[in-house]
């Protein structure tokens, strides 16, 4: 950590994400503030923050970096018989504080969802940067959720929970869908998994994404309303 740049709270900047370190993989400097404005810097520079109640706030830029391109969503046969089925149903920015309080709750081995970011994440909400996305049963209870950063044509995912079978892969489903409707170019999944990679995601150098960032960050979408339009066909559409 004594290599690490300190980002004062007055002073709004970032070291270059290729300045990150290897082990921890992507750890790229300590300190400053959860502002909007050093948010926005952040996640327009491929860097997110990730830090426990107990330690100053650290940000974070991986390589290589996790992504999905909308086009690219892979849907398998079993999970098409589970949306034949339209059990789930998909909104957007209908439950923000939820989601994110659930996002940390649900997992066993702890969460980096401190209060400092909730409060920061929901201000982002407030200012239509953060959105949520829930995924319902047809009780009306949440069955999954996600919430993230919209820049540009570019999709930040944060945090995802699933609290019944197949919720998070119907989300990433609709989600993906939408967002290609609407003309995003990117959703950035931070770090590998084997769900996301089995979902279509990929994995691209730290150089390389920066790059897309640097055109897409720029670029708005044709449409961004947040009113998630986009359904499942059903077996007729397949």
């Amino acid at each position: 950590m004594t290599s690490l740049p300190w980002l004062p709270e007055h002073a709004l900047w970032f070291p270059s994400p290729e300045s990150a370190l290897v082990d921890p993989d992507g750890l790229l400097a300590v300190g400053g503030d959860l502002s909007s404005k050093r948010l926005v810097l952040a996640y327009e520079n491929g860097i997110f923050p990730w830090y426990s109640d107990d330690q100053p706030i650290l940000w974070w830029s991986p390589d290589p970096r996790c992504v999905i391109f909308p086009e690219n969503i892979h849907i398998s046969r079993s999970l098409r018989r589970s949306l034949n089925k339209d059990y789930f149903s998909v909104t957007a920015d209908r439950a923000f504080s939820r989601i994110m309080r659930l996002c940390g709750s649900t997992r066993a081995e702890g969460t980096w969802i401190t209060e400092n970011m909730l409060q920061a994440y929901n201000k982002l909400h407030r200012e239509g940067i953060a959105h949520s996305i829930e995924v319902w049963n047809p009780h009306g209870e949440l069955a999954g959720g996600m919430y993230g950063i919209a820049l540009g044509s570019c999709f930040f995912g944060e945090s995802m929970f699933s609290l019944e079978t197949n919720a998070s892969k119907a989300l990433m489903v609709h989600l993906a869908n939408q967002l290609r409707q609407w003309g995003y170019r990117i959703i950035d999944c931070q770090v590998a998994s084997d769900h996301l990679l089995s979902m279509g995601a990929q994995t691209l150098p730290r150089t390389e994404f920066l790059a897309l960032l640097g055109r897409y960050t720029k670029q708005p979408p044709a449409v961004e309303d947040w009113q998630f339009q986009w359904r499942w066909p059903g077996p007729e559409g397949e």
